[in-house]
């Protein structure tokens, strides 16, 4: 029988559910079935993947501390279709795991830290059917804002412009072990089927995001003619809400990620 360090990581933003009505209920949520594959990102001491082994096909564990890895590896070593691997989950292609990514489930408590590279890495295609993750409060916020909110930026749109996003579970600080200073969630992301981008439309929807959110501030308008990567003029600007039927006086936090990508779309037009 394995035994797990008693001690978190704080270099690797390591805190621990340890409230076992909440574990049973995210992975009542992923809803795993025989015919599952399902890839659990940093599961640590295993608090989900007790209740997930046995329960599906395919169970791959994806877990960076080599000592957790090794421990988990050694408890389901008897456990048909668990896999460990000691690997950063940036670093792993979701095609390396699976050879049909669009059937993976994707589960796991991830480190605050690092949020929103992962979900970005998870959202690069090929993309899995569906994940479900714990994030700090915060961030779930942040990526389920409605437009013309303080909340609503580049992670609003980046997230949502491929994918339908949902709150599933709220998570207090004390189910954790040691307790974070914030409350969590768990939203479930199903990224959008067939895809709605090309990879060329996802670089200049990004483009787009990026530039608009460094000055959220201002007028659509004033930065698509100040930027020195776009610099329309302003017969150009004309043009583009004679396209979209925007309004281009507004500011870009009133603007839903889909006429973001209404937007960049018009704008690939035009150049």
């Amino acid at each position: 029988m394995s035994s797990f360090s008693p001690y978190a990581k704080r270099s690797l933003g390591q805190n621990f559910l340890v409230d076992g009505n909440l574990q049973r209920k995210i992975v009542e949520a992923l809803a795993p079935g025989p015919s599952d594959e399902i890839l659990e990102i940093g599961p640590g001491r295993g608090a989900l993947t007790r209740h997930l082994a046995g329960r599906c096909r395919s169970l791959i564990l994806v877990e960076l501390d080599d000592a957790l890895a090794r421990a988990l590896a050694d408890e389901y070593q008897g456990t048909p279709g668990v896999r460990v691997l000691s690997r950063d989950i940036l670093t792993v292609g979701l095609d390396e795991l699976t050879a049909d990514v669009s059937r993976l489930k994707v589960v796991g408590n991830i480190p605050y830290n690092i949020t929103t590279p992962i979900l970005f890495h998870l959202l690069a295609p090929p993309r899995p059917k569906e994940i479900l993750i714990m994030v700090q409060k915060e961030v779930g916020e942040r990526i389920l804002a409605a437009p013309g909110t303080s909340a609503f930026g580049a992670l609003s749109v980046g997230v949502r412009s491929v994918a339908l996003v949902e709150r599933v579970l709220r998570v207090p600080a004390s189910a954790f072990r040691p307790v974070p200073a914030v409350d969590s969630v768990v939203i479930r992301v199903r990224p959008l089927r067939p895809e709605p981008l090309t990879p060329a439309e996802e670089g200049s929807l990004r483009f787009l995001t990026r530039l608009a959110f460094q000055q959220r501030r201002k007028q659509f308008q004033t930065i698509l003619r100040t930027h020195p990567e776009v610099a329309l003029s302003h017969d150009q600007i004309r043009e583009l809400e004679g396209i979209t039927g925007f309004d281009l006086r507004q500011r870009p936090e009133t603007f839903s990620p889909e006429e973001f990508i209404c937007l960049s779309r018009a704008l690939r037009a035009l150049s």
